[in-house]
């Protein structure tokens, strides 16, 4: 009833005056929490689909930003009856049979926990240790989304027609894209593939090979359904200070794991498990601590840098998008772990291979060279490309893409909107501005044909990595780094002929001295921190970049990319 009622709503009340709400903010929230309620209660790809959305709601009004934030809280997960049903479905052998564990403690078995660690919208995450002492991450799809896919992207279709036609913005064109990646989600064979290539694609990069490590996955133990991976020991991003107090390790040693290392060998309390199984059946969590690197008394860390932790993390993503064209869209911080190397470096782990775009070579290497005429403001070249793809307002696309106001534009558009809006009552205003962003939008997705659809994902994964700089105090440059990669980019990718590689390496060279000044930037910004500055350079940009879209009709609110 919601995607009935919403569009009536729309029709009748998207005025300067609603004759049927108070104000159009209340006529946002209204309907923002009729289809919040809708996708939430369905659950299973509904959830997905909400938190599709949500990936994309800052170009919607802030009352849908505030409650579709709400779509990346964790899920419920699905009794163990359901879960086991799924192994049965997809192998022919119980839990016990295919992982050879035992829930009873019999001698010369493995144990698994039916408890969930982890639960999201498309699957659950369980804890086991095979009879060979490996431990493993048993990834499980919840039973209904096999069920009910086909019907859950029936529907999104329809609800995306129906606010192309309310809002009057172009989306019903990113559905088909959009619904293929969400159904490659559901798909854990896409996953071990994507997991499988980027472990090859770290390991012939000797700039990340040591810093980066991605899980093994046991394809013996996978299916469509079913993905069985490594066990990781790690502390998640958010940790941050887990991450930084001091290592009360052994010097030169390791936190538990790292660089693919076997885990502690049971000890006798681990030994006493099957004791522990035969009298509670019903236990919950069987996995050892390992949290003997915190100290006696539990108060120690991983001691590593942040600085060195986001520099990894920046490289990662930017070898992705302009080296490789192989790129992870979904790494908020429950997907990456860190680790302590016996170098006191840290080891960045990524998880969730499921949401990746692959990019052809000719739109990477016109995505490298965009990025690179960012830097130095060659506004003819970001023009060209841009117009390339389908969009009208350069200077709007510039700034959505480094997340800060782009200065070396003309600023006519900007402009021109605060002249139009600044004399406006407050009511008249508001239905304006949003007047004005859906325009915005419209020409950004100007040419729908052209428009390459890879920018969808491709803008959430620098907006996340923007968030995890942001969160860990800005300890470095993302701009400059992101820059620097696009420019080497072109100078190294494989499918480039010798004479362009040298000519693109000789404008490489270049390009380094240019980009001194932003390290100017940079360093003003850290020694103001030092002497008591709150603020941070990702907090500075953020705040003129909502400045400035703010006149243009837009509000952002960054947080729901977050979760």
């Amino acid at each position: 009833m919601a995607a009935e009622y919403c569009p009536t709503d729309y029709k009748i009340n998207f005025r300067p005056h609603p004759p049927l709400a108070d104000s159009i903010q209340a006529l946002h929230a209204r309907n923002a929490e009729r289809l919040f309620d809708l996708l939430r209660t369905n659950g299973g790809l509904y959830l997905k689909i909400g938190q599709a959305i949500a990936m994309q709601s800052a170009i919607l009004p802030p009352e849908f930003q505030k409650m579709f934030s709400k779509m990346f809280d964790d899920a419920p997960q699905n009794s163990w009856k359901d879960a086991e049903r799924v192994i049965l479905e997809d192998f022919g052998k119980t839990p016990e049979e295919l992982f050879g564990v035992s829930f009873t403690g019999e001698p010369g078995k493995g144990v698994m926990e039916r408890t969930a660690r982890a639960s999201a919208s498309v699957a659950q995450v369980h804890w086991a240790r095979l009879v060979d002492g490996r431990e493993v991450a048993i990834k499980i799809q919840k039973r209904e989304i096999a069920q009910q896919v086909g019907w859950d992207l029936w529907t999104f279709k329809v609800v995306a027609r129906i606010y192309t036609w309310l809002f009057d913005i172009p989306l019903y064109s990113l559905v088909p894209y959009i619904s293929e990646r969400l159904l490659l989600e559901t798909d854990f064979v896409n996953e071990a593939n994507n997991s499988e290539r980027m472990a090859d694609l770290v390991a012939s990069e000797s700039r990340l090979r040591g810093r980066v490590y991605i899980p093994k996955v046991h394809r013996e133990l996978s299916s469509k359904r079913i993905m069985t991976a490594e066990w990781i020991e790690g502390v998640r991003l958010w940790d941050k200070e887990t991450l930084t107090r001091p290592w009360q390790g052994r010097w030169r040693q390791g936190s538990p794991g790292c660089r693919g290392a076997p885990l502690d060998a049971p000890n006798r309390q681990e030994v006493m498990e099957v004791e522990v199984i035969r009298n509670y059946p019903s236990k919950g969590h069987l996995k050892p601590n390992r949290d003997w690197w915190k100290g006696v008394n539990g108060k120690g860390g991983l001691g590593v840098s942040l600085k060195d932790i986001m520099q990894t993390m920046v490289d990662l993503f930017s070898a992705q998008m302009f080296l490789w064209g192989c790129c992870h869209c979904d790494p908020h911080p429950g997907n990456i772990f860190i680790r302590r190397l016996p170098s006191g470096k840290p080891e960045l782990v990524l998880i969730d291979h499921g949401l990746y775009v692959q990019m052809e070579p000719e739109f990477r290497h016109q995505y490298s060279l965009f990025w690179k005429s960012l830097m130095t403001f060659d506004n003819k070249t970001i023009s060209e490309i841009v117009r390339g793809w389908g969009i009208n307002n350069p200077d709007v696309f510039a700034s959505a893409t480094l997340m800060k106001p782009y200065t070396g534009g003309d600023g006519s558009t900007s402009a021109g909107i605060k002249r139009t809006m600044s004399a406006k009552e407050q009511r008249e205003r508001t239905y304006e501005m949003q007047q004005q962003m859906r325009k915005g939008i419209r020409e950004i997705l100007a040419d729908e044909k052209k428009w390459p659809r890879e920018l969808i994902f491709i803008g959430r994964n620098m907006r996340i990595v923007q968030g995890n700089n942001q969160y860990l105090g800005a300890p470095v440059n993302r701009i400059k780094i992101m820059g620097n990669w696009a420019s080497r980019s072109l100078a190294d990718s494989p499918d480039l002929s010798y004479g362009a590689k040298l000519m693109n390496l000789g404008r490489h060279m270049l390009f380094k001295l240019v980009m001194f000044s932003t390290d100017v930037l940079f360093y003003s910004s850290k020694v103001a921190q030092i002497f008591g500055r709150k603020s941070n350079l990702e907090d500075d940009m953020e705040a003129s970049m909502k400045k400035m879209v703010g006149d243009m009709g837009f509000e952002l609110n960054h947080n729901v990319f977050e979760g």
